[in-house]
């Protein structure tokens, strides 16, 4: 029965995130371009991490596989069946800017599990600030761990919830391991040298169906070398107009 519940909220959650995220970034760009603009002219420095997109890696070893593979990754449950996630906010941020993140962290809130709560004290805890970029790891790494959300380029509701679905242990929906049930990846179109965007690996996928519209979902054209598609839903018994659409 747990391991039930465990999956309903992760599905509500998932929902929430497109839903809000369709109805309030509509005059936006989609979350994958909003990305790839923050990420595109990056230059880390050597204190930041390994990443690669979007995704914070420990090491060069942890880009083929998924490094939330396990429930060791997964935040804990509380006995209240809640998931309480502490999290900082660095001090550079204007009023404003905390404001959109914190609109972000609440917007959990309402339809799942999820509890962004600040750390009091906790030894596990996500340590938002401006650095290099957008980027998250995926899954609970332990102590701190950095979610960036830099100033200028990541600031918005969409891609703030997409680096935080990171956090919770989601991948992008276009690299599940199931992903060849519900899409066809049209390797042809994509642009050179950004083909690694489409690679499946082995992920957990959370006990949930794949979602064509979740914030986690990449453009349809996203990376694509000649303005053509780089990926075509494959039409299933649930599925009916939809295509890959963030």
């Amino acid at each position: 029965m747990s391991a039930l519940r465990t999956s309903v909220c992760l599905l509500l959650l998932l929902l929430l995130c497109a839903a809000s995220s369709r109805a309030e970034d509509a005059q936006e760009l989609s979350v994958s371009e909003l990305l790839w603009r923050a990420n595109k002219d990056v230059v880390r420095s050597d204190a930041e991490p390994l990443v690669v997109d979007d995704i914070a890696y420990g090491s060069e070893s942890e880009r083929n596989a998924d490094p939330c593979t396990s429930r060791g990754c997964m935040w804990p449950k509380s006995a209240d069946g809640k998931v309480y996630v502490p999290y900082t906010i660095a001090g550079h941020y204007t009023s404003r800017e905390r404001s959109i993140i914190e609109r972000g962290l609440s917007s959990f809130t309402a339809s799942t599990c999820v509890r962004f709560v600040q750390r009091n004290g906790q030894r596990d805890y996500i340590s938002i600030q401006s650095d290099s970029g957008c980027y998250s790891y995926v899954g609970r790494r332990g102590y701190a761990q950095a979610l960036s959300l830099e100033k200028q380029g990541c600031l918005y509701h969409s891609t703030v919830q997409h680096e935080l679905l990171h956090a919770l242990g989601f991948n992008h929906e276009q690299c599940r391991s199931d992903r060849d049930q519900y899409i066809k990846v049209l390797w042809h179109n994509i642009q050179s040298g950004w083909e690694y965007a489409f690679d499946k690996i082995n992920t957990l996928n959370q006990n949930t169906p794949y979602d064509y519209n979740s914030v986690m979902q990449y453009h349809k054209y996203a990376f694509s070398g000649n303005n053509r598609p780089t990926m075509e839903p494959i039409p299933t018994p649930t599925w009916s107009s939809a295509t890959p659409s963030r």
